[in-house]
């Protein structure tokens, strides 16, 4: 069962955007509006891309 070894234990985050393509997109996306109903908090935009 060598695939259990692994589940879990990524050594890479390949959700991390780097700073230097972060400060390309950034600019390009709009403010966040209010919040209109209660819910789950809002991820934050570099997390989410």
């Amino acid at each position: 069962m060598l695939v259990g070894l692994f589940v879990g234990k990524r050594e890479s985050r390949p959700w991390v955007v780097s700073d230097e393509l972060w400060s390309l997109i950034e600019p390009l996306l709009p403010d966040p509006g209010p919040k209109l109903v209660a819910g789950r908090p809002r991820v934050p935009d570099r997390q989410a891309l």
